[in-house]
């Protein structure tokens, strides 16, 4: 009876249950460019009347995120995605290279990122932006250079990846910029991406439906939602998961179009938790650095940008460097302070408190199931 009882106190105790934590088959790093606390603040007022009704703001797995630099407080979004993708610290415009680079002038230790990391293993791998695909914060992902402005040499680098066989997914915009960039450099970008079998489409409706590999690069802006899906339906397809980061731009200097993006991109987050399967993806949403908006006044009964309209016909021609409207200021410069930080999915439990931002590295790295 006794050998019984035990067995028994062990089974409700510990039978069926397992302190491994469930492992994430896919991330998906939504990179909200400028996207400080006070700005997702804004966008939920501007989109819902009413703090706290973004989906990004339903989780309760939330951290406050350090974004200084290893030698400044303020971060532009070269060392701030190389925080984030290589779990290390570097100085402002570097891309995925070390603390002991000279910015223009000699490159440092090249920072294996979590999108090598996928590569290397097998995974199917994208990067998705508003942005010049060749900048900073997507070119971190797949590329390492001393200066974030050398867009030629960067975009370069996704014909010859150092893990694997490249990124897989590679839509933006900036496509006449890094095609003279290329050229500055003495080489043939149409004929390089022929020799590797890897065509540049010169819009997001050229990519074939089929397509697993694939590189969209417009002149014009791109849709990042419809870019987003087309993405996921290509890296889904490969069994053993994916990485996907998505940039959109929310930098408040045009105040109404900068919470625009935002809200868009919030509402792409709640499209993409019901397009996935968020068993087995963790979630994330972050920022690079903050920006310095404000609000500073208002209520439920006005509208958050009452004034933009006449502020805008009052301002038009002219090089403004700060916003004032009866709610709002905004001054047009990075600031220092944390950022947000949430998470749904499997390994969202790691996001908690305050956090630097090499930590995003290590949290996507867990849920995976990797170590360095």
């Amino acid at each position: 009876m006794r050998i019984s009882f035990v067995l028994l106190a062990l089974c409700l105790f510990g039978c069926g249950t397992s302190t491994e934590p469930k492992r994430a088959r896919n991330v998906i790093l939504v990179l909200a460019d400028a996207g400080g606390v006070a700005t997702v603040q804004a966008a939920s007022i501007q989109a819902h009347g009413a703090p706290l009704k973004l989906f990004l703001q339903s989780t309760p797995h939330v951290a406050l995120m350090d974004t200084t630099t290893a030698s400044k407080w303020v971060s532009d979004s070269a060392a701030g995605m190389t925080a984030i993708v290589t779990g290390q610290k570097t100085h402002n415009g570097v891309i995925s290279q070390g603390p002991d680079t000279v910015r223009g002038e000699k490159d440092g230790t090249p920072l294996k990122t979590i999108l090598e990391y996928a590569e290397e293993l097998g995974l199917s791998t994208g990067v998705v932006s508003t942005q010049n695909i060749a900048d900073a914060t997507p070119a971190a992902c797949y590329a390492h250079a001393n200066n974030r402005s050398k867009f030629g040499e960067i975009f370069l680098e996704i014909f010859s990846p150092r893990f694997g066989d490249g990124v897989d997914i590679v839509f933006g915009v900036g496509r006449q910029r890094i095609f003279d960039a290329v050229r500055e450099l003495g080489q043939d970008l149409e004929a390089i991406a022929k020799e590797k079998g890897r065509p540049i489409f010169a819009s997001l409706s050229e990519v074939p439906a089929d397509a697993q590999r694939a590189i969209a690069v417009q002149d014009d802006p791109i849709d990042f939602v419809e870019a987003t899906r087309v993405a996921l339906r290509a890296l889904s397809r490969n069994p053993k998961g994916y990485f996907l980061m998505v940039e959109c731009d929310a930098h408040t200097t045009n105040l109404e179009a900068g919470l625009d993006r935002l809200i868009r991109c919030d509402n792409l987050m709640r499209e993409v938790s019901g397009l996935v399967n968020m068993d087995e993806t963790l979630l994330l949403f972050t920022a690079d650095h903050s920006f310095d908006l404000r609000i500073r006044g208002g209520g439920p009964d006005e509208p958050l940008l009452a004034g933009w309209e006449k502020w805008k016909k009052e301002n038009e021609g002219k090089r403004v460097e700060t916003i004032r409207i009866p709610a709002v200021r905004v001054d047009n410069g990075h600031t220092a302070e944390e950022v947000p930080l949430t998470a749904f999915g499997p390994g969202a439990e790691l996001v908690k408190g305050y956090l630097p931002n090499t930590r995003v590295f290590d949290i996507m790295m867990e849920a995976y199931g990797w170590k360095p």
